[in-house]
C-alpha cells in the first residue's frame, strides 16, 4: 500500500478513526530530509501493509493538524493508535531506524 496523502479535512477519518495504527509524516515540498526519507516510508508502508497505515501531511497546504500537535520542525513523525498519538519522532532517520520506531510503538 502507497503512502495517502491527507489533509486537515481528511484527517479525522485517515487518521483518529483507522481500526490499525497510523504513521502521519509532516512534510513539504521543499525540505530536504523530508524527500530523503520519503521513499524508506513508501517501502515501510508496502512491507508493513496491514499492521500499520503510512499517511502524509503537506504543512504549506495542512497547517491546522500540525499546529495542533505543535509541530515546530520536519520531517515531523508521529504516530497515532485508537484515535491518540502514542509516539512521535523528528528529523531524518534511516529506514532501519524507522521500522524500528514504528514496531516498537505498534
Amino acid at each position: 500500500m502507497a503512502t495517502v496523502a491527507v489533509t486537515d479535512d481528511t484527517f479525522d477519518a485517515e487518521v483518529k478513526n483507522s481500526d490499525i495504527p497510523v504513521v502521519v509524516d509532516f512534510w513539504a515540498e521543499w525540505c530536504g530530509p523530508c524527500k530523503q526519507i520519503g521513499p524508506a516510508l513508501e517501502e515501510l508502508s508496502s512491507e508493513m501493509e496491514g499492521k500499520v497505515k503510512v499517511v502524509k501531511v503537506d504543512i504549506d497546504q495542512n497547517q491546522q493538524m500540525a499546529g495542533s500537535l505543535g509541530v515546530r520542525g520536519i520531517p515531523a513523525l508521529f504516530i497515532f493508535k485508537d484515535g491518540e498519538v502514542v509516539s512521535n519522532l523528528s528529523g531524518a532517520k534511516p529506514k532501519a531506524a524507522l521500522q524500528k520506531w514504528i514496531e516498537e510503538a505498534i
